[in-house]
């Protein structure tokens, strides 16, 4: 049985947690009706803290991380694939409770799985990854409520980060006006080239949030969480929406009930992992055709599997920009 790399988290019997490369072979893998070469996959925050330990995402020992991967199938016994079929995963306790796509080869269940869509390479399929697809979801949220760039401005939180680059370029792209919140002010040219219209210091949210303030902007897609979305919920226009996906910043959300019920503002959660084929399908067909790759290859840095271990330690320190695509070949 031929044996592939895999970066392993694992722990000792007194829950002292390392990181390391290692060979494994198929027989290490877990159950699944499909299996996998995996081609790329990608370092995501959730990753990030798998490998730290920084918080305790890890939920069965030893883990592989990676919450994505795209490959090629070897064998499959789940009819809607078959050998050959070039796939993409997202989610699904993958990186987590099973092992994840920063190894050769991965087995998983067929309905965790789409087919890649035609003309989007693995490399591509990654450099958005499940930022990308993050963002998207976000995006078709507040459609969904009713939302156009005519409403008024959108704000992105986070807007250096994986999930708010890709959600920068989508909404500039659909005609929004783009307000991008980082706590970078060295990252202003690489926001605006992604298609944000004004860059906002992260400063200027991170305090207490009054329980209404000026409204500013009539959606936003945030993926830090804590005070930053509250001040958010507390500047959002009559009638408007916040799509939730993330909590860098931290679980908690000191709010009051003010935004809800005196100005009507919704609250949109993102459920990135556990989303029915057809609406993962049709996310990744309206990424595969309608983001700038040009746009997407600058926000890209591609390393080999042997660098995602630090590349996992620095997003988890707030340090990385844009996407980082794991090559695993």
């Amino acid at each position: 049985m031929s044996a592939f790399d895999a970066v392993v988290v694992s722990r000792d019997e007194e829950k002292r947690q390392s990181v390391a490369l290692a060979r494994l072979t198929e027989a290490d893998l877990m159950e699944g009706d499909v299996t996998v070469r995996v081609t790329h996959s990608t370092v995501n925050y959730k990753d990030g803290l798998a490998v730290t330990g920084k918080l305790p995402v890890v939920r069965r020992w030893p883990m592989v991380p990676g919450v994505d991967f795209t490959g090629e199938v070897i064998s499959s016994s789940d009819p809607y694939f078959a050998p050959g079929d070039a796939v993409i995963l997202n989610g699904w306790g993958v990186g987590e409770a099973h092992l994840g796509g920063w190894a050769g080869i991965a087995r998983v269940k067929g309905d965790w799985l789409i087919r890649r869509p035609a003309g989007l390479t693995g490399a591509e399929a990654m450099a958005i990854g499940t930022a990308g697809y993050t963002a998207m979801l976000s995006l078709m949220a507040l459609e969904a409520h009713g939302l156009t760039p005519a409403s008024g401005p959108a704000v992105v939180t986070g807007a250096a980060g994986g999930v708010g680059s890709v959600a920068v370029m989508l909404l500039a792209a659909a005609g929004w006006h783009v307000a991008a919140v980082t706590g970078r002010p060295s990252e202003a040219d690489y926001l605006t080239g992604l298609g944000a219209a004004e860059i906002v210091d992260r400063a200027e949210l991170s305090g207490p949030a009054k329980p209404l303030a000026r409204e500013r902007w009539a959606a936003g897609v945030d993926n830090v969480g804590s005070h930053i979305l509250a001040n958010v919920l507390s500047m959002i226009k009559a009638e408007g929406a916040v799509a939730a996906c993330g909590n860098a910043m931290g679980m908690d959300l000191p709010t009051s009930v003010a935004p809800f019920i005196l100005r009507g503002v919704s609250l949109l959660g993102i459920n990135s992992v556990s989303v029915p084929r057809a609406k993962r399908e049709t996310a990744w067909t309206r990424l595969a055709t309608g983001l700038d790759r040009t746009k997407l290859a600058a926000m890209t840095t591609t390393i080999p599997l042997s660098g995602a271990i630090d590349a996992g330690r620095a997003i988890a320190e707030g340090k990385v920009r844009g996407r980082t695509v794991v090559e695993i070949g």
